[in-house]
């Protein structure tokens, strides 16, 4: 949930200072990306890759730290993006440095108790959830308090070899606040979780991957396009089904197995309502490629 943008806790000074040396902005567009013509964001890119949307976390200066207009930001471009019948996929990225260093300690660090009662400032990331397009995060560098809460609010992270996961929120005196807790417990375990959320220590992409947290690792130059390439490849099946198998996963996080078995059930018959599951089915028998038209 936390990190700092200048009042850094001790492992994210270090980070500063390895970032200063390889100091880059945002991942540059390609010139054959299609950027997405409106609205103008500040902290973020947004760009259409064919059937694939994707959205570049842009604060460089500050290691990407998540403040109330990022988080506004990204969820006004996921809604897009969900809204949009020619988007299939949507990809989150950060820079080389840094997926997200965490969350804006400048920005918060004035805050009372009743300011954060009166006025929730991490209430836009609970939008995340209602996205049902599937969002894969590509995390490079450093995710860190907030910044892993966000890589864990997306359906699955691949991750670079140089990447750091952790909750540090415990060494600035609290702890995480959209999530941290509970997801990273659902991902990796109760001892796991317990040990990074009260030691604050961080793990390596492979450790992360060992838990269960990360679905693959690849090398840092391949990053952004093994992401695409997965979103892509999600993007080109049938759209409906996409939507309910999303569902259908996040459905055994939150009832026990019986119910869960019997939701999967009643949406793989929802599936035989939609024309891509006769174009698939057709398209096996007939020993052709499917045609998907995602509906």
């Amino acid at each position: 949930m936390t990190t700092t943008t200048r009042q850094s806790a001790p492992h994210q000074k270090d980070a500063a200072a390895q970032a200063a040396a390889t100091s880059q902005e945002a991942q540059p567009t390609p010139a054959s990306a299609a950027p997405v013509a409106a609205p103008r964001y500040e902290t973020i890119l947004v760009e259409r890759r064919e059937r694939v949307g994707l959205i570049t976390l842009n604060r460089p200066k500050s290691m990407n730290a998540l403040n109330v207009l990022m988080s506004r930001e990204v969820v006004a471009a996921l809604r897009q993006f969900d809204k949009d019948d020619n988007i299939g996929a949507i990809v989150i990225a950060g820079s080389p440095r840094a997926f997200a260093a965490g969350a804006d300690i400048e920005e918060m660090a004035g805050k009372s108790f009743v300011d954060l009662q009166s006025d929730d400032i991490f209430a836009a990331w609970q939008e995340l959830q209602n996205i049902a397009k599937p969002i894969i995060a590509a995390v490079s560098g450093y995710a860190l308090g907030g910044g892993c809460e966000l890589a864990m609010m997306c359906d699955f992270i691949i991750a670079s070899e140089d990447a750091h996961f952790g909750q540090p929120e415990i060494k600035l005196g609290i702890l995480p606040g959209i999530g941290g807790s509970q997801r990273l417990t659902r991902s990796v375990g109760k001892a796991l979780a317990m040990d990074l959320v009260l030691t604050g220590r961080s793990i390596t992409a492979t450790e992360a991957k060992a838990a269960g947290l990360v679905a693959r690792i690849v090398p840092a130059t391949e990053l952004l396009q093994t992401a695409l390439e997965a979103a892509h490849t999600i993007a080109g099946y049938n759209m409906p089904a996409v939507r309910l198998a999303k569902e259908a996963v996040n459905r055994a996080h939150e009832v026990s197995l019986s119910e869960g078995i019997l939701h999967e059930r009643r949406l793989f018959q929802a599936a035989f309502a939609t024309d891509g599951q006769k174009e698939g089915m057709n398209a096996f028998l007939a020993k052709r490629a499917p045609v998907f038209r995602h509906r």
